[in-house]
């Protein structure tokens, strides 16, 4: 709700002055025009910057979804972002970290006591924490179901190693150990670790090891790497889509299509060893017949 909030903020006042009857989609198309020219701003000058594409498809599905629920509601009878022109964004190519850069990166943590087990551990969190500007928000899985993952034997390992730190912490904390949220990644004191901490540690350490990424995409790629690495090693399509939570496979094969793509030449390579076999077994019989 918080999210939806902050992207109908954006539009304009004389957008929300008007009744839902009023807008139409040429109102609308002017709006996501101005948004896309001056509609966000810089946090510290405060002077007017353009948002991006796929910020501006989002407020218009924030727009869109209000009325859906003003016509069930039976105050709207037409859904106007429907007939708008919301711009399209440009889709980016994936990027991974090869398994070598992966485990740099996690043996080079530094900064925060734990980032080297979160980063082993980052792409299996079933829960995330959202800094809004009410404050730090748990958020679940985007089904809001419980997801079982299995973890590797080397995920089990950096755990117990940050457990035996963190029951130290728990030791001189004593009662003011925050033993209330339980949590596996915490602050010494068991206090929620800051998101914007963590992205600037993880961000600043990918700059120290020169591992070139997609600018704000640093924890996102070692989720990415870790279904790109799964598909590439052969793992069914479908078992990878459930280990990500991903709705559907499809969802799976559109984000990852690049790892997919790499499996081709191995089918290809299949096809011609399967080729190479059959030719040699028909020497002795060149008409192709069944020998009976």
């Amino acid at each position: 709700m918080e999210r939806y909030r902050e992207q109908a903020a954006y539009l304009s006042a004389d957008l929300l002055a008007m009744t839902l009857t009023e807008i139409t989609p040429i109102h609308l198309n002017r709006e996501w025009n101005r948004l896309i020219e001056s509609g966000g701003h810089h946090r510290k000058t405060k002077a007017a910057r353009a948002l991006s594409p796929k910020t501006v498809r989002n407020i218009a599905g924030v727009v869109s979804t209000a009325f859906s629920r003003a016509i069930k509601w039976g105050i709207a009878t037409t859904n106007p972002v429907d007939q708008s022109e919301p711009p399209i964004p440009r889709k980016r190519k994936g990027a991974s970290l090869t398994p070598a850069q992966q485990r740099l990166l996690i043996d080079s943590a530094t900064g925060c006591w734990c980032l080297s087990a979160f980063l082993e551990l980052a792409v299996f969190i079933s829960r995330s924490l959202s800094q809004t500007k009410k404050g730090l928000e748990f958020k679940d899985t985007k089904t809001e179901e419980p997801r079982p993952v299995v973890l590797p034997e080397s995920a089990i390992a950096a755990l117990a190693s940050h457990r035996k730190q963190q029951d130290v912490f728990r030791q001189q904390y004593g009662p003011h150990y925050r033993t209330d949220l339980n949590l596996i990644f915490a602050e010494p004191d068991g206090s929620p670790l800051r998101p914007d901490s963590i992205s600037s540690s993880v961000s600043a350490l990918f700059k120290r090891l020169k591992i070139p990424k997609p600018k704000g995409a640093s924890l996102h790629m070692l989720r990415h790497s870790h279904g790109s690495h799964l598909l590439a090693s052969g793992m069914e399509l479908t078992a990878v889509a459930e280990r990500l939570g991903h709705s559907s496979p499809y969802v799976t094969a559109t984000v990852y299509s690049h790892a997919i793509k790499g499996r081709y030449k191995g089918a290809a390579r299949k096809w011609d060893e399967f080729q190479r076999q059959g030719s040699g077994s028909s020497a002795n019989n060149p008409t192709g017949n069944k020998l009976v």
